[in-house]
């Protein structure tokens, strides 16, 4: 119980730290990203429309002043600016009939010209006016007579990029292995004093339980010896029920302490035979509240445990569902092999248990109809008991409810 404590605590840090790391990073490289798509366009478009072609092509010369380009555009950034002069530019002209007019190719040489005018003829081909090309950012203007194509180069940038994330994320890897460490620390600081709670509970238990044990005996035997010598006595049958009760409280007790706190002794068992055996005598004890056992127990289930504890999960969940029957009708038991499970389940119609109830249904003392009292010799202490059973053969119990039918459902691993 509580190591899926610990791991139920480690595991909510460990997420709330991975999603706050992803999402810290993600904003960061988001945000960077769309900044210098920003830039890059702002400084491709400044570099695109400041160019001029040559004289020498004079019948295709645009008619706008030389040399500068459009002198209507302005950057929205300073053109005198390091960042635009060191960036390195590519640019292709090519004429209507798709000649290439010029190629002005960046020192030292990274794209041939060839390689340039091929890209550049493919965007022409392929009608976008802005994209990437492999490293190169590229952007295609009119120019009236001849159609121009700029690229940015940002293999820089890029590699950049590239390698502060991975540092990112081994760095980042390397954090969250740390905080793993410390969350678990702080795990076992938070459960460990619910768990020292919990264990002198349990001692507390067994030790009154045993302390009880003498004077609910003595009480016995001298109770039978003083009706023997007045007879009966409605004040000394009082007594003698009472002590009854008590004494059935201690066993229960006792029952629960060992169960939780000693390992039982496991074998091979064939778990059919054995529920098919404990079933038998509540028959009669449905039969006499008007109920029919149904049981359905499929043959030659084997599983590893104690058959004296499995044969108390088998009487606790029929003497449940048998007391807790609201209408006439079946009592229904199951034991079917189901995912590598022996799934034992005991079905009976009544009233539906609410979400909050089935959270606290297997606690110690805990009782779904609260006006209730112990008078029937039940206190709370059989589902416990079952709950404690189960998890020492390393299975799970639950309770389920559905159209008026209320089931109980223990899963014990098969061989």
């Amino acid at each position: 119980m509580f190591k899926k404590s610990r791991r139920k605590i480690v595991a909510s840090i460990m997420s709330i730290l991975v999603l706050l790391w992803v999402s810290t990073l993600g904003v960061i490289y988001a945000s960077s990203y769309f900044e210098m798509t920003k830039q890059n366009e702002q400084m491709l478009e400044a570099h695109a429309e400041m160019y001029v072609l040559p004289q020498s092509m004079g019948e295709l010369q645009p008619e706008r002043p030389m040399p500068g380009g459009n002198p209507a555009f302005k950057p929205d950034f300073d053109p005198e600016s390091p960042k635009f002069k060191l960036s390195t530019f590519y640019t292709v002209a090519v004429s209507d009939d798709g000649a290439i007019l010029e190629i002005k190719n960046g020192e030292p040489t990274v794209y041939t010209d060839d390689a340039l005018g091929k890209m550049a003829k493919n965007i022409i081909k392929d009608g976008k006016n802005t994209g990437t090309y492999s490293n190169l950012v590229f952007r295609k203007v009119d120019k009236g007579g001849y159609t121009l194509v700029a690229f940015m180069d940002n293999t820089v940038i890029n590699e950049g990029a590239i390698t502060l994330f991975r540092y990112t994320l081994i760095f980042g890897a390397v954090a969250l292995v740390i905080f793993f460490f410390l969350a678990v620390f702080l795990a076992r600081k938070i459960v460990n004093p619910l768990e020292e709670s919990y264990q002198k509970q349990r001692q507390f238990i067994s030790d009154a339980g045993h302390e009880l044990k003498t004077p609910v005996s003595v009480v016995s035997t001298n109770a039978e010896l003083l009706s023997r010598e007045i007879g009966d006595n409605k004040w000394l049958q009082n007594i003698q029920y009472e002590n009854e009760r008590m004494g059935i409280l201690v066993g229960q007790l006792l029952q629960l302490a060992r169960t939780e706190t000693v390992k039982p002794q496991m074998e091979q068992l064939d778990f059919s035979r054995l529920v098919a055996g404990e079933a038998l005598p509540f028959e009669g004890v449905a039969f006499e509240k008007g109920l029919l056992l149904n049981s359905n127990i499929a043959s030659n289930i084997k599983v590893e445990g104690n058959a004296t504890q499995l044969k108390q999960i088998v009487s606790i969940l029929l003497d449940n569902a048998i007391r807790h029957s609201t209408q006439k009708g079946e009592v229904t038991l199951s034991l079917i092999k189901e995912h590598g499970y022996a799934r034992l389940s005991v079905i009976n119609k009544g009233d539906e248990i609410s979400e909050e109830q089935r959270e606290h249904i297997f606690e110690r003392f805990y009782r779904v109809d609260t006006a209730r009292n112990s008078e029937d010799n039940h206190y709370g202490l059989g589902l416990a008991i079952a709950k404690a059973i189960t998890d020492s053969h390393k299975g799970n119990i639950q309770v389920l409810c559905y159209d008026g039918f209320v089931e109980f459902r223990a899963q014990i691993p098969v061989l």
